[in-house]
């Protein structure tokens, strides 16, 4: 059965702008999974100084955020937003634009810092730890929860094979060739596009079609063992048959990395969501979660009268 959402009193606001100075990072720098110079994706005071391993798939991690309330400036843009995201799941976060869902998903991996006037109350907590701790390193986030944007973002200048493993040398992991070449059709093949690049790896990520980039973001976020991956609209841009071949794919790494999707297509939230989070905002009034709950019973039986209207394509 959905659950609907009590008010809960204010938390006191915590700036994401002092946070990142305190973790040692700076407010300008940008994720693994952003557009950019490879050389300049790595958190100042956090590059590698010792060759680490790439490990086997951590266990499915649940994301939980508490009381999550978001600023830019003075403006409000979220209130007291609860969702236990489940180990092994997709989530969908459904709603109208401009009710926050993109905000509270790029919370979710400290993106929202990148903003100078964001701030933010509440926490997130990746089983059980604040990722907003201070102890936390950023570079340690990103890589626990990858990110794939709406738009495909490869690397242009860089060939398939490198826009792969650019995370893996960003994070300070060193492999042999041959152990960097199966990391490369492990991550190409569980995204979906192995089969059809696998004789032109050395050709520039930016010429395959939009789809495969899509695909080859996701093998970039995959070869740094996320345990979680967040995915704002990544077939909003895309073909029904490329659309279709995404949506295959998370069906696939939900079996290893919990998954938090951000999506306008009913249908799509029906097909590939576990459960669904419905947020909405009134007219000048900042983004909530009217209700969340199994799929099935959110589009089947949902509790709020504006939840069903939504998903029945009466308004948004």
């Amino acid at each position: 059965m959905p659950t609907m959402i009590p008010q809960l009193p204010k938390r006191k606001t915590r700036s994401v702008r002092k946070m990142a100075r305190v973790a040692d990072t700076t407010v300008d720098e940008i994720g693994i999974a952003d557009q950019g110079d490879p050389a300049d994706l790595l958190p100042l005071g956090e590059q590698p100084t010792t060759a680490m391993t790439w490990h086997e798939p951590a266990q499915l991690a649940t994301l939980e955020a508490r009381d999550i309330t978001a600023w830019f400036g003075d403006h409000l843009v979220l209130d007291q937003v609860s969702l236990t995201m489940r180990a092994g799941e997709v989530t969908a976060l459904i709603g109208p634009s401009g009710c926050g869902k993109s905000t509270f998903l790029r919370i979710l991996n400290r993106m929202h810092q990148l903003v100078p006037s964001a701030s933010l109350a509440g926490e997130v907590l990746l089983d059980g730890v604040d990722i907003y701790n201070p102890s936390m390193r950023l570079t340690q986030a990103r890589r626990d929860i990858g990110m794939v944007f709406q738009k495909p973002n490869p690397f242009p200048a860089m060939s398939i094979y490198d826009n792969v493993v650019a995370g893996l040398k960003l994070t300070g992991v060193r492999l042999s060739r041959g152990a960097r070449d199966n990391v490369v059709e492990e991550c190409l093949t569980k995204a979906g596009l192995w089969k059809e690049v696998r004789t032109r790896l050395r050709q520039p990520g930016g010429a395959l079609s939009g789809g495969q980039q899509q695909r080859l973001c996701i093998a970039r976020s995959l070869a740094v063992r996320p345990r979680v991956l967040l995915m704002d609209e990544p077939c909003s841009a895309l073909d029904p048959t490329s659309t279709r071949v995404i949506e295959e794919t998370m069906s696939d790494l939900v079996r290893e990395v919990t998954i938090v999707i951000v999506t306008h297509n009913m249908q799509q939230a029906q097909r590939v969501s576990n459960q669904c989070a419905f947020f909405l905002a009134a007219q000048g009034e900042p983004g909530h979660i009217v209700e969340h709950g199994p799929t099935d019973a959110m589009f089947g039986a949902p509790q709020d009268p504006r939840t069903a209207d939504y998903v029945h394509g009466r308004f948004g």
